[in-house]
């Protein structure tokens, strides 16, 4: 019996020292995925990551959990040439890294994005949003209307999920997992779910899962996982009513994180809003299918500017 209860120890601890990542140095994560155009700007003890690309009228993209500002190049790619592209690695993510203060709020990170425009002088613009990022555009959007020209919601989160909350999530409420998750990093596990967000998983490749596994793995970015995790409370609904900007609302239909009722509750909360469904898409169809995604925003945005006319 002994050897029935030491056995499956021995293979867990085999398998989280096999699987054991230390962070790696900032300067190294930035030497493999910062862009020729890569800029930082300081604010509140942190230096924050973004990217300016194209002309016209501002757009901002700001990406989800997990995630960073790469998430965006097929739109980059695609409408550069229709609009001033203006994406940032949100605190705790990307090439940004941790937050000193472990403050991961939406209003922290909106008040980021309003800092980034006033650093960029720009007075005015589009706000558009993966998953969390969704959540931080309505919330720039609520906090700041004065700055904002249309929102566009992609598979945002902003809803109480209920016992519908991504496995992820629940996870880090124990503390026991959530310390593991700072270092115990499997590549598996990032290939895993990123075959949860997409609809088609023919489309993931070696080098996508790459970009995710690394760069989560950039000094802090681990630690602020969690902490970011553990402060999710889903009261985020409160400022959905205070949305008075022209809304398009985006939802890949095979979402596996986001209920599909969440794009329905936006639809009708969000007054002239307009909802737009991709069937076959999961949770991020602006990097699944970002020519349709790209097409149906720079449609919207030049029908409104079509009616102020």
């Amino acid at each position: 019996m002994k050897k029935f209860i030491l056995l499956p120890l021995f293979l867990f601890v085999l398998l989280t020292a096999t699987q054991w990542r230390f962070d790696i140095p900032a300067e190294k994560i930035e030497a493999r995925f910062s862009y020729p155009h890569s800029e930082f700007f300081e604010y509140k003890d942190m230096r924050i990551h973004y990217c300016v690309e194209g002309k016209g009228e501002p757009l901002v993209l700001i990406h989800g959990t997990a995630s960073s500002l790469h998430t965006w190049e097929g739109w980059v790619e695609r409408l550069k040439n229709d609009f001033k592209i203006i994406r940032l690695d949100l605190p705790g993510f990307g090439l940004t890294g941790p937050n000193p203060s472990k403050d991961y709020s939406e209003e922290l990170y909106a008040e980021v994005v309003e800092a980034l425009l006033k650093h960029l002088n720009i007075h005015k613009a589009h706000i558009a949003g993966n998953s969390l990022g969704g959540a931080v555009a309505f919330h720039f959007a609520a906090l700041y209307p004065e700055m904002t020209k249309s929102l566009v919601l992609i598979d945002a989160s902003g809803y109480h999920f209920g016992r519908k909350i991504p496995f992820i999530f629940r996870i880090t409420q124990y503390p026991g997992v959530a310390k593991l998750m700072t270092g115990f990093s499997p590549r598996f596990i990032y290939k895993w779910n990123i075959r949860q967000v997409y609809g088609n998983t023919d489309l993931i490749t070696d080098t996508l899962i790459d970009r995710y596994y690394l760069l989560s793995l950039r000094k802090g970015n681990r630690q602020a996982m969690v902490d970011r995790m553990q402060q999710v409370e889903n009261k985020d609904s409160k400022l959905i009513d205070k949305i008075k900007a022209p809304t398009l609302i985006l939802w890949g239909e095979e979402d596996e994180w986001i209920p599909l009722d969440f794009a329905y509750k936006f639809k009708e909360d969000i007054p002239h809003s307009k909802l737009i469904l991709f069937p076959g898409a999961g949770h991020v169809p602006m990097e699944e299918i970002p020519v349709p995604t790209a097409d149906s925003t720079k449609k919207f945005i030049k029908n409104l500017n079509t009616e102020l006319l």
